[in-house]
């Protein structure tokens, strides 16, 4: 019967391998020790293409220095670009959460690479005396150079579509600014009636909000450029020559089209998690503003009888499995969750980077998985927000224009002309017989109601400066 299998070796003794996969024996130990998350690197496609590509870029530079022949640098650069194009990731297959920091990542790409390789130079699979996953494929490398340069490069990109939902969100928020221009409502603050404003207002300030942060995550990606690749084990650059390390940060900017540049002290830059835990504050901060925001539209949705009731979110499912006809604000509430999720994780995130001891973190992979899970959770959630959510609200104006009439603050806006013993005053009646401060206005004779609507146009409420007549 033929074998469905090959035989693979390392110094802890021998292992069986599934004929048709690319990897080898170190990943398949991975694979067996660590079961932790129940999903695989494969779940980020850009740390895979990004781990390709770094093994590219280290290949051409391994062939420019005279250490890799023709055949075997081709044979490699053809699986690296096989591996960018999206091939193979399902032979990815270790868990994101390992001990060893990130060798088991390291070894699973330098096995696909090299059994990939090997097929293209038809040659069986394990036959490593021709190009070998340490000797040729790691060559001039260390998991503690690879992987955080290619979790670095896996955030460049991240970030850039993190960005993009966050241009989206603000543009649906922008739109609504517009659409919601003229539309006269109460101010709150501490949750208590204080001045008019315009729904509009309300919703340009998420915009603008949302656009500080665009403007952040930028300032956040510059510090991504820096790499520590051809630092190898501790950041010394050992087994690497003289010219290495140049001549691989050059490359890494071919392969990549980023202009990553090496770290100023690579001992440091190698134990150094400084830049994720930045990154994942300011993923915090994005996530506090935005569920902020969440908790404005629940509860200027509130209701729709006995709360604000100020706008209506669209209708996405029945809201309870008892009471009919109740409607929730399902996607202010995911949203709501991914936050809490986010600050978490950034919590997580700050322990592993304190945990790093002497000249390596080994809680990198811990780092690594929580930032991609950040950042794709929320890009998801801001997408969907969007479209499900901001898109299709609308607003009630009466219910707007009634509260502002009926709230005793609206007596501030016309501080200037009565003053303030006047004006508080009538606050305290309107409170004391539950009339309308409007009412009471025309009632006292203070103003003739065609003075009165004057006074409180929308544009005059909303802008009311007092005017510098000197």
């Amino acid at each position: 019967m033929e074998k469905l299998y090959r035989i693979e070796k390392d110094f802890l003794g021998e292992k069986e391998i599934e004929l048709n996969k690319y990897y080898g024996i170190q990943t398949l130990r991975a694979k067996e020790n660590f079961d932790i998350t129940k999903t695989d690197i494969s779940l980020f496609p850009s740390f895979i293409k990004s781990l390709a590509k770094v093994k590219k870029a280290c290949a051409l530079t391994n062939f420019e220095l005279g250490d890799l022949t023709d055949i075997q640098k081709d044979a490699i650069i053809q699986a690296c670009n096989e591996i960018i194009d999206g091939k193979f990731h399902n032979q990815f297959i270790v868990d994101p959460i390992q001990g060893g920091a990130g060798t088991s990542t390291n070894m699973n790409a330098n096995e696909v690479i090299a059994n990939r390789a090997l097929e293209i130079l038809g040659k069986p699979k394990s036959s490593y005396e021709f190009i070998h996953p340490n000797n040729h494929i790691n060559m001039s490398q260390s998991t503690n150079d690879v992987y955080p340069t290619a979790i670095k490069l896996t955030l460049h990109e991240l970030i850039f579509k993190l960005k993009d939902s966050l241009r989206f969100l603000r543009d649906c928020f922008e739109e609504k600014s517009i659409e919601f221009k003229d539309v006269l409502k109460m101010g709150r603050t501490q949750l208590q009636d204080a001045v008019p404003m315009t729904l509009g207002q309300e919703f340009k300030t998420f915009a603008v909000m949302i656009d500080d942060d665009i403007y952040r995550l930028r300032n956040v990606q510059a510090l991504l450029k820096e790499v520590n690749l051809g630092a190898t084990a501790i950041g010394t650059g050992i087994n690497t020559k003289a010219t290495y390390q140049r001549k691989v940060i050059s490359n890494l900017r071919e392969v990549t089209g980023v202009d990553y540049v090496s770290a100023g002290d690579l001992i440091e830059a190698t134990q150094d998690t400084g830049s994720f835990v930045h990154i994942s504050g300011m993923l915090k901060s994005i996530a506090i503003k935005i569920s902020k925001i969440c908790n404005d539209l629940r509860l200027l949705s509130s209701g729709p009888r006995a709360g604000f009731n100020e706008i209506n979110l669209p209708p996405l499912q029945p809201g309870s499995s008892i009471m009919p006809g109740k409607v929730n604000p399902v996607m202010p509430e995911v949203v709501n969750q991914v936050a809490f999720e986010v600050i978490g994780a950034d919590m997580t995130i700050a322990m592993a980077s304190e945990g790093g001891q002497l000249q390596l973190n080994v809680f990198e992979p811990l780092i690594a998985y929580k930032l991609f899970t950040s950042i794709n959770m929320m890009r998801r959630a801001f997408y969907s927000l969007g479209e499900k959510c901001v898109k299709g609200i609308t607003a009630n104006e009466d219910v707007c224009m009634e509260n502002i009439l009926n709230s005793v603050t609206l007596v501030t806006c016309l501080n200037p002309i009565l003053g303030y013993e006047k004006s508080s005053a009538i606050a305290k009646e309107a409170l004391k017989t539950n009339k309308r401060v409007y009412d009471i206005l025309l009632e006292q004779e203070l103003f003739t109601k065609e003075q009165l609507d004057e006074l409180l146009k929308p544009e005059n409420m909303v802008n009311n400066f007092i005017k510098d007549t000197k």
